[in-house]
């Protein structure tokens, strides 16, 4: 078993999702120790975004007229879609920002997508585990319902691009105990969290036994 885990949190330790996805690779390190872990973190080492242009650029350059960035760009795109085309199992934390993906994850999957074959699937087959959280609430009924742009398009991407085994957990209401115009949801938040914990020691087991 070989596991890439890909965080993208601006959160640093303070991360809800990259709390819960310490929680599934515990779960999958405890029961598989050997197994070796590729890490990488969008948002504390992230990708230069000029990357994936100079990559489009350059798959319609000939290979003797690229420019040193071009030539950068392609090793970097063929390096990210080698990580993932490499893992037989991933554990993904991407949180919601600003209503979608943050800046990270689209330049980390456009990249993704510039280095492989139109439609290849990456992650074919793949057991993987998406980790994603929302500071607020988006359910039906709520002010925000409709809101979340993200889910939908990961799901797009990793399930059906790349085809992946998709298990997902998510948690909302994150900022409950942050921003004050939330106080009111302390017992509801404080369930979401639980329930998303218990998820992801449940989705580290699972994938410790594929």
């Amino acid at each position: 078993m070989s596991v890439l885990r890909v965080d993208s949190s601006i959160q640093g330790p303070h991360s809800a999702s990259s709390a819960l996805a310490d929680l599934v690779m515990s779960e999958l390190t405890a029961a598989r120790p050997d197994a070796p872990v590729v890490s990488r973190h969008l948002a504390a080492d992230p990708l230069p975004a000029d990357a994936w242009p100079a990559a489009i650029g350059a798959a319609g350059t000939a290979p003797e007229d690229r420019t040193s960035e071009q030539e950068a760009a392609v090793a970097l795109a063929g390096e990210l879609a080698d990580e993932l085309r490499q893992a037989t199992a991933a554990v993904l934390a991407l949180p919601l920002y600003n209503w979608g993906v943050s800046q990270h994850v689209k330049t980390w999957i456009d990249l993704a997508l510039a280095g492989c074959q139109q439609g290849e699937p990456l992650l074919a087959g793949t057991p993987t585990v998406l980790v994603t959280t929302r500071g607020g609430a988006y359910g039906p009924g709520t002010p925000k319902h409709g809101w979340d742009h993200n889910l939908d398009y990961l799901r797009r991407i990793i399930a059906d691009v790349w085809q992946a085994d998709l298990t997902v957990v998510e948690r909302e209401f994150t900022l409950v105990g942050v921003n004050p115009a939330l106080d009111a949801f302390h017992e509801p938040a404080a369930l979401m969290k639980k329930d998303a914990q218990e998820a992801a020691i449940a989705a580290g087991r699972a994938l410790a036994t594929r």
